[in-house]
């Protein structure tokens, strides 16, 4: 836990920045959300054979970056403005392609065009996504239900999130895939343990994943933020359960299958 007062907790939290998709801000100060499976060994394993691949809002590359060596073409596409250009500068030395994608249902690459498609906590776009799979190729996606952190929003009086929207389960999910024509070949679902340890760790969280608590600011919630603060000053921590659900998916056919 980190010793300050309330005020210098909230001040730090709300200067760090905030650009691309890297939580490392909060080491030693967060911890858990992780399930029980490893999307990056999945997703490496899953690359390791293909020889083009595309990863669907890849912020700002941090985790792709991870994952090299990559395929021979590999693609990252980002509905965030302000993470392409971080994505652009730690992605294209790798020989990755970034495009813009700031509509949901639209991928910018042609049909056929990849043999894996990795998607982490991405927009879903089932149809789309099967579009620009060759025949026998892969998606693999990690999800965030719609049940993530609703502790937050309890605790803070806040409403509901609507973003995932409301029943985005992996029941919901899988039904989407098949409807487009895929076939699952792994479906899991949890709901592990998100520990905030001072409450700069909490409001720098919900400025980073800003449609927990939409229109979120210090000033707004401040008198639900100084309970929590007081409640982690006796208890040393805050707990609330993530909400994940891991798919792997081929799109029928004659292919690569990796």
């Amino acid at each position: 836990m980190v010793a300050a007062g309330y005020d210098a907790l909230v001040d730090a939290a709300m200067a760090a920045p905030v650009e691309g998709w890297d939580f490392g801000w909060l080491a030693g100060r967060a911890e858990g959300s992780d399930p029980s499976w490893s999307y990056r060994e999945l997703a490496r394993a899953c690359l390791a054979s293909a020889d083009a691949a595309l990863d669907i809002d890849t912020g700002g590359g941090e985790l792709l970056a991870g994952l090299a060596p990559l395929p021979r073409r590999m693609w990252a596409t980002e509905g965030w403005a302000p993470n392409v250009g971080a994505a652009r500068q730690r992605l294209e030395p790798l020989g990755v392609t970034v495009l813009p994608a700031p509509e949901p249902d639209a991928l910018p690459l042609p049909g056929g065009a990849v043999e894996v498609v990795l998607n982490r906590h991405g927009r879903l776009a089932a149809r789309e996504i099967g579009r620009v799979l060759r025949p026998g190729g892969v998606l693999l996606t990690q999800q965030v239900g719609s049940d993530d952190c609703a502790g937050l929003n309890r605790a803070l009086g806040a409403p509901p999130p609507t973003h995932p929207p409301g029943n985005w389960d992996v029941r919901t999910a899988s039904a989407a895939l098949t409807g487009a024509g895929f076939r699952l070949r792994r479906v899991q679902e949890e709901y592990p343990a998100l520990t905030f340890y001072d409450i700069g760790a909490l409001i720098y969280h919900l400025r980073l994943v800003a449609w927990q608590v939409p229109g979120f600011s210090p000033e707004r919630y401040g008198p639900a933020l100084r309970r929590l603060h007081a409640r982690m000053g006796v208890e040393g921590r805050f707990d609330v359960r993530a909400h994940r659900f891991l798919i792997v998916a081929e799109r029928p056919g004659t292919g690569v299958r990796p």
